[in-house]
C-alpha cells in the first residue's frame, strides 16, 4: 500500500503526518527536529516514499536526511499552497495532513530543490554579501556621527590619509567612542572579507559560465557567480520571461472582464538575485546597449522603474547566454543541474547511519499498530 508523508517544519519541532493511498491519516505526531525523532515516525516506511514539506526556515537538514535514507523529498512553495493558507482551521496537525493529502492527489505547488553544491555556493556568496553590508553600515554610522558635527571628507576614511584625518579631529568622548569602535569592527571584518574574495575569485575562474555572463555590461565575476548560484539549473525555465517571473521582476496583473491593471513587480523569488541585478543595472544603464531604452523609460515612468527594466533586460540576456552555454559540452557545469537520484536509492558511502533500516519487504508486511 502506498503512503504519503507531510511534514510541517519549524525551528525546534516538526509535525509529521502519514496518510495512506485512500487518504486515511495513519500517523500525525509532533517530534523534536533531528534524525532519530523523524526516523522514529517514518523510518519503517518503504524506500522511495514521497515526503512533502514547506520551504520554511532551515529546511536543508531535512532534505539531506530524506535523501540519505532513500525518501523522495518534495519542497512546497508556501505562498502558493492555498489549501493551507486559506484554511479555517489551521494548526500544525492540519497543515501536515494537508501537505500529505495534496501530495497524494498530485496537487502540490512544488519548488526546486537545489543540489548541495549550489546550496553551498549560495551560502558562501550570501555570507560575503552580509559581511560587506555590515561594513557599509558601520561606515555610514561614522559619516552620520561626523555629519552631526558638520564634518565630512570627500575621500572617505578607509585610506591611511582618511584615518589620520579622523584621528586629528576634536570630538566629544561619545562620538569618538562610536567612531573608534566602528573602525575596530571594520578592521576586524576586512581579513575575513579578503579571504572570501579570494575563494570567490577562484570559484569564478573555475566556472566557464562566469566568463560567458561577464560579456554583459555591468556584470563582473562576483555578480555572475551570484546569478549562477541563485538561478541554479537554467534548463528548468522554459524561456526568459519565465525566469524573470520567477525572479520577481515582472509586474503583477489584475484583470476582470475588459479591465486589466498592471502593478509593481511581484518581488517573489530570490531577493538576492533581484538585488544583484539592480546593482548591475546601475552600471549597465549607462552603457550603449541599454542607455537608449533606460532614458526612454525614465522619461515616462521615472528612474527607479527604468533601472528595474534594465535589470530585467539583463536577466533576459543572461538566460539566453546560459541556455546557449548549457547546450555546449565544454561550458556545461554538472553541479548546477538537479540532484541525480540513483535508481536503487542507496545511501552515500561514508555517512553514519543512526538507525539501521530493515528491508522494504519486511517493513511493508509489518502491521501498522507496531509503529
Amino acid at each position: 500500500m502506498s503512503v504519503y508523508v507531510g511534514i510541517d517544519v519549524h525551528r525546534k519541532r516538526s509535525q509529521v503526518a502519514v496518510v495512506d493511498q485512500v487518504g486515511e491519516v495513519q500517523v500525525n505526531r509532533n517530534v523534536v527536529n533531528g534524525v532519530a525523532p523523524i526516523l522514529k515516525v517514518i523510518g519503517d516506511l518503504p524506500i522511495g516514499t514521497p515526503v512533502a514539506f514547506e520551504a520554511a526556515f532551515g529546511w536543508g537538514w531535512l532534505v539531506e536526511l530524506l535523501e540519505d535514507y532513500g525518501y523522495d523529498p518534495h519542497l512546497v512553495h508556501p505562498l502558493r499552497c492555498k489549501a493551507i493558507a486559506s484554511a479555517r482551521l489551521k494548526n500544525d496537525k492540519v497543515d501536515a495532513a494537508t501537505l500529505a493529502q495534496l501530495l497524494r492527489a498530485d496537487l502540490l505547488p512544488e519548488a526546486w530543490i537545489a543540489p548541495p553544491a549550489v546550496r553551498a555556493l549560495r551560502a558562501l556568496l550570501r555570507h560575503r554579501i552580509a559581511l560587506v553590508r555590515v561594513r557599509t553600515q558601520l561606515g555610514n554610522r561614522i559619516h552620520a556621527v561626523l555629519a552631526d558635527h558638520g564634518l565630512d571628507r570627500a575621500g572617505g576614511f578607509r585610506s591611511g590619509v582618511g584615518r589620520a584625518w579622523l584621528a586629528e579631529l576634536s570630538l566629544p568622548p561619545v562620538s569618538r567612542t562610536v567612531i573608534d569602535d566602528s573602525l575596530a569592527v571594520i578592521d576586524g571584518l576586512q581579513p575575513t572579507i579578503d579571504r572570501l574574495d579570494v575563494e570567490v575569485a577562484q570559484r569564478a575562474k573555475a566556472d566557464p559560465r562566469v566568463q560567458v555572463l561577464t560579456r554583459l555590461p555591468g556584470v563582473g565575476p562576483f555578480t555572475a557567480l551570484v546569478i549562477l548560484a541563485e538561478i541554479g539549473d537554467i534548463t528548468r525555465f522554459r524561456n526568459a520571461r519565465t525566469l524573470a517571473s520567477w525572479a520577481g521582476l515582472t509586474p503583477t496583473v489584475r484583470g476582470s472582464d475588459l479591465v486589466v491593471r498592471h502593478g509593481h513587480i511581484s518581488k517573489q523569488g530570490s531577493a538576492w538575485l533581484r538585488w544583484i541585478l539592480i546593482e548591475a543595472a546601475q552600471t549597465a544603464k549607462r552603457s550603449a546597449v541599454f542607455a537608449p531604452s533606460y532614458q526612454a523609460i525614465a522619461r515616462r515612468r521615472g528612474k527607479k522603474i527604468a533601472t528595474t527594466a534594465v535589470a530585467r533586460k539583463l536577466l533576459a540576456r543572461a538566460y539566453h547566454l546560459l541556455a546557449d552555454a548549457d547546450g555546449t559540452a565544454d561550458l556545461k557545469n554538472p553541479t548546477a543541474h538537479s540532484r541525480a537520484v540513483p535508481a536503487d536509492r542507496t545511501r552515500p558511502e561514508g555517512r553514519e547511519v543512526t538507525k539501521p533500516r530493515a528491508s522494504s519487504q519486511n517493513r511493508m508486511s509489518r502491521p501498522r499498530a507496531t509503529r
